[in-house]
Parts: C-alpha cells; sequence; structure tokens
C-alpha cells in the first residue's frame, strides 16, 4: 500500500516538473518574479553575434592586429603595433651590444695583435660579463614578444565575445527603504535592479 502511493506520488512530481518546463509562466508579485526554465525560445550568443571569436584568433594569429581589424576596434592598432616596434627595437639594441661586447672579448682573448678590441677601457672580465648581460636582455625581451604576441590573440578573440553585450544606462542600481510596520521591527536594506534591453 505504501509503496503503491509513493510510486503515484513519484508519477505526480516528474508529470508536473514535466510540464512545468515546457510552458512558460511568468508571474509578478510584490515581492517576486517567478519565470520558467523553458529555454527554447532564447535566442544563444551564436545565433545572435556577427561576430565569430574563433575566426578574430585566427586572424591575430596570422598577423598582429589583424584580429582587431575583424573586431573593427581600430584604435588598438597603436596599441599593437607600437608595443611591437618597442619590444624590436630593445631586442635589436641588446643583440647589438652583446655583438659588441662578444667580438671585443673574441679580440682580446684569441692572441692575434691583428684582431683590436674596440673597448679598450674595458678589461677581459668586464667585456664578458658585459656580452652575458647584453645576451641575458636580449633573450628576455624576445620572451617578451612572444608573450605579448601571445597576449594581442587572446586579446582579440576576448573582444570577439564581449563585443555584442550591451552596457548602458538601463543598468541602474535603486536603494530600497523598507518602512516600519506595526509589527514588525524596521529593516533597512538596499536592492539592485536590472533592465536588460533585446
Amino acid at each position: 500500500m505504501k509503496s503503491s502511493i509513493l510510486v503515484v506520488l513519484g508519477g505526480l512530481i516528474i508529470s508536473t516538473s514535466a510540464l512545468a518546463q515546457t510552458e512558460t509562466i511568468i508571474r509578478n508579485h510584490s515581492d517576486s518574479t517567478v519565470i520558467s526554465t523553458d529555454l527554447s525560445g532564447i535566442e544563444t550568443f551564436q545565433s545572435k553575434s556577427k561576430l565569430d571569436p574563433e575566426k578574430a584568433a585566427l586572424y591575430a594569429a596570422v598577423f598582429p592586429g589583424l584580429g582587431q581589424m575583424y573586431n573593427k576596434q581600430y584604435w588598438k592598432l597603436p596599441i599593437v603595433y607600437g608595443g611591437a616596434i618597442v619590444i624590436g627595437h630593445f631586442i635589436k639594441y641588446n643583440n647589438d651590444f652583446y655583438n659588441a661586447f662578444r667580438n671585443a672579448y673574441i679580440a682580446e682573448t684569441d692572441g692575434d695583435d691583428l684582431t683590436i678590441n674596440p673597448f679598450p677601457q674595458f678589461s677581459e672580465q668586464a667585456l664578458q660579463v658585459n656580452a652575458e648581460k647584453f645576451k641575458r636582455n636580449r633573450d628576455f625581451m624576445m620572451i617578451m614578444g612572444v608573450v605579448y604576441y601571445i597576449v594581442q590573440i587572446v586579446d582579440a578573440h576576448v573582444s570577439a565575445h564581449l563585443i555584442e553585450f550591451d552596457i548602458n544606462d538601463d543598468l541602474a542600481m535603486h536603494p530600497t527603504y523598507y518602512p516600519r510596520e506595526k509589527y514588525f521591527a524596521q529593516n533597512v536594506g538596499m536592492s539592485l535592479v536590472f533592465k536588460l534591453n533585446k
């Protein structure tokens, strides 16, 4: 007897939950709004967005800045190319000094009188230390260049995801005061109200 009642109750609960998910119910109360979980009529990002994040990332990977152009964020191009120029300048700067001090160290230590050290004011040890320092700086800037390249790809991908979102003045915060009633204690609170435009 008990098991048959449980089976009937279970069947009612399952059928009720199934009906609740297929119907669209919106009830406005003074303190709450209940909306059904039926999401069949809601557009997904892919059906609404005109941009493809994967395509933006691919363009940025093939040619830096192309992903930003695909997203129509032309104002980012000076940042992308300006950063690349600065990093490239410091790679060349450190590489030139590394080669100069390395060649000077070779000229100083090869025992050949025909090779001349262009930095006679530096000792053999100072030439070696400076060559290693500029080589280390060059390698670090190369790593920074790779990181910068990856960052601009990620920026193009994320921007393609976020560029369609509408952020405007309709998103507002309204403080709410709950007045004291006769038989209840005084309550003070704050509510956040978001108005989302389609």
